[in-house]
């Protein structure tokens, strides 16, 4: 009997094989490695939904930057968790806030590291919203003005790259407008173009210690059930000036990740959110996947999907993997 078909496993018949025609690879240089700075001393906490994960203070920071270092990571994403909150965030643009010490540091001691910062309120004000509040309402342009005083001192501080995840509307024409009259026009913006309302959002909210008091952030950011809504988020971006487009969380939304990539042209960035990296933990210290080859899968599901770079938790342990291969 003649049999017409194609043999595809011809190019599958060892590791050496499917190395020669893999389409996607990861490197260390793909990963964004987030890091919470806690303002206080001798702190180093682990975060008990994120293993692996630690919160620190700034005289813990150089044994954590070193490990960063030794790891082949080349860009870091700060957040901030001050000591005094209040209802304006003032935390998150003064000259002495908890993110702009830690970037003077990082910059001063480590000079080829790529600093992003997250540009935010959330984990500064009372209330734990992204923008000013009057009553029960998340108030979108009074927001815009504090947001902007925060990319500045942020920038005034030495950081590479302003990364607002705010999700106001206009928050990049502002920002880019604000930076570029402190004479900061060759700072780019990595914006949180399409972030979505999401439930894997949880843990991190223990590691920010940045939970809404109130309600929840729906009325501004995306609803998961919308897909069409993201082209217009990401298109506004882009036209007010953003540099490279944030897909949020990653793992859920990779066809929007992939919508991104194939319309804009700009570098896409994926968002490995906490409780993707929760789950994997979780399961793995149960014995029920293979942590490596779980993580593994799921980032380069990322670069297929379109991801120039990766915002990940799990990036210590993917550099690591990376090298023992």
């Amino acid at each position: 009997m003649e049999l017409q078909f194609s043999r595809h496993r011809r190019l599958r018949s060892s590791a050496n094989m499917r190395s020669l025609v893999r389409e996607n690879h990861l490197r260390p240089e793909d990963f964004i490695y987030p890091l919470f700075i806690y303002e206080g001393e001798n702190i180093r906490r682990e975060v008990s939904s994120m293993p692996g994960v630690f919160q620190v203070s700034m005289d813990n920071l150089k044994a954590e930057m070193d490990d960063i270092v030794e790891h082949g990571i080349k860009s870091v994403l700060l957040f901030g968790i001050p000591a005094t909150k209040d209802e304006c965030g003032t935390q998150a643009f003064h000259d002495h806030g908890i993110i702009q010490v830690a970037t003077r540091y990082i910059k001063e001691h480590y000079p080829e590291m790529i600093v992003v910062a997250d540009t935010c309120l959330c984990e500064y004000t009372s209330h734990g919203h992204c923008g000013m509040v009057e009553g029960d309402k998340i108030l979108n342009d009074p927001s815009l003005e504090l947001l902007v005083k925060t990319a500045i001192a942020q920038a005034e501080a030495g950081a590479d790259i302003i990364a607002p995840s705010n999700m106001m509307d206009g928050f990049v024409a502002a920002i880019r407008a604000g930076l570029d009259e402190a004479g900061f026009k060759e700072i780019p913006i990595m914006s949180y173009a399409v972030k979505y309302a999401s439930a894997f959002y949880g843990p991190f909210r223990e590691a920010a210690e940045g939970a809404p008091q109130f309600g929840d952030r729906k009325t501004y950011q995306m609803d998961p059930a919308n897909r069409m809504e993201a082209f217009r988020e990401a298109e506004s971006d882009v036209a007010e000036g953003a540099d490279f487009l944030i897909v949020k969380p990653g793992m859920p939304y990779l066809d929007i990740v992939r919508d991104v990539k194939n319309n804009y042209n700009l570098p896409v960035v994926a968002y490995n959110v906490s409780g993707e990296y929760s789950m994997i933990k979780a399961a793995a210290a149960n014995g029920w996947i293979d942590e490596k080859q779980t993580v593994m899968e799921m980032l380069i599901a990322f670069k297929r999907a379109g991801a120039d770079l990766i915002i990940t938790y799990a990036a210590k342990d993917a550099c690591r993997w990376l090298k023992e291969n």
